[in-house]
């Protein structure tokens, strides 16, 4: 079949041959029709000293996808051949701690499809049949292939209760403009988000934010008055990794105010602890999706009327995936989505 693979410890990727996965017992074999590029997929393809740490060649890339389950394992009862499918690219031990209470998304031991194992830039992809997400009603397989950067927003956005507050999002990129949408459907009052690019600013407004703030210009503060709000903001969802944007996000949050963090920042960040203290703030980290819960929530949100399909900005074939990795890289569209389809 074929697959992007990272054939050697540098720069770029190759669209060639390897074998079909083999299913064990209690794995699903899925016939990939869409996939969708993510920030790690940028860092493995440019090979940067995280690429370069975590991920060891040759490997098939790429862990948001959705597809055809085509073969299951002779164990495998909660899985049907012909389901349609998107895949929780995490694979939990099932033994640490965290796994046997129910906490998966804690697992210490976890591995990740196109990190540590192959992935979903391919034509075929197998993976455990409880990390298949069976959609039962309806949805395009565009839509489907973004269900894992969906569930980061939603994770993110749902980690403190929305209903009735003032929300700032730092970070236009996909998953941010989704956590924008995902605190509008959930109740929020306000939702304010802030990016350095006109065009991701541009897609946030046209998909419902209340007010878009170029951070060049603007700081979370001047939402206040245009927006009739007395105080700070009540929640905070960081997702650019930029240590200005945190710090200007502390800086504005009301007394008590809540924070959960899913951009990653290239460095460490110095923060203003006596303002977390003295404002009682509580601020918490994001990773991934809780499992499964985040993927119910997923699945309600768009059978509620939440229509997530315009943040797809850019598609593709798979075989000009140069092109595609560059439109993903050039950070100033939505989210870009690749076709597997012969």
């Amino acid at each position: 079949m074929k697959a992007l693979v990272k054939t050697a410890a540098e720069p770029g990727l190759e669209l060639t041959d390897v074998p079909e996965p083999s299913v064990g017992p209690g794995d699903v074999l899925i016939k990939v029709k869409q996939t969708g590029i993510c920030g790690t997929d940028l860092h493995i393809h440019g090979w940067d000293d995280w690429a370069a740490s975590h991920v060891q060649a040759p490997l098939v890339v790429g862990h948001e996808f959705s597809g055809v389950v085509v073969e299951i394992g002779s164990s495998v009862t909660d899985v049907a051949v012909g389901d349609v499918v998107s895949g929780e690219g995490h694979l939990v031990c099932g033994r640490c701690r965290n796994c046997r209470a129910g906490r998966r998304h804690l697992c210490i031991n976890t591995r990740g499809i196109g990190v540590q194992l192959d992935g979903a830039f391919a034509e075929y992809v197998a993976l455990p049949s409880q990390n298949a997400w069976v959609h039962t009603t309806p949805i395009g397989f565009d839509v489907a292939a973004i269900f894992d950067p969906f569930g980061n927003a939603v994770h993110t956005a749902l980690a403190f209760p929305m209903l009735g507050e003032d929300v700032l999002v730092t970070g236009a990129g996909p998953i941010g403009i989704l956590a924008a949408m995902v605190s509008k459907h959930a109740g929020a009052r306000n939702v304010v988000i802030s990016d350095l690019s006109e065009q991701r600013l541009a897609l946030a407004s046209s998909l419902g934010v209340d007010l878009a703030l170029d951070a060049r210009t603007a700081k979370p503060q001047d939402a206040h008055d245009q927006l009739g709000m007395t105080e700070g903001f009540d929640v905070g969802l960081e997702m650019s990794g930029s240590p200005v944007a945190l710090r200007d996000m502390i800086s504005s949050m009301t007394h008590g105010g809540r924070i959960a963090v899913l951009g990653l920042p290239a460095d460490e960040i110095s923060i203003d602890f006596a303002t977390v203290v003295l404002n009682m703030l509580t601020i918490k980290g994001i990773y991934g999706r809780e499992m499964f819960e985040t993927w119910y929530a997923m699945s309600v949100l768009l059978q509620s009327g939440l229509d997530i399909s315009g943040v797809i900005t850019d598609r593709f074939d798979h075989t000009d995936y140069e092109q595609a990795f560059a439109a993903a890289r050039s950070g100033h569209g939505g989210k870009v989505i690749m076709n597997w389809e012969s």
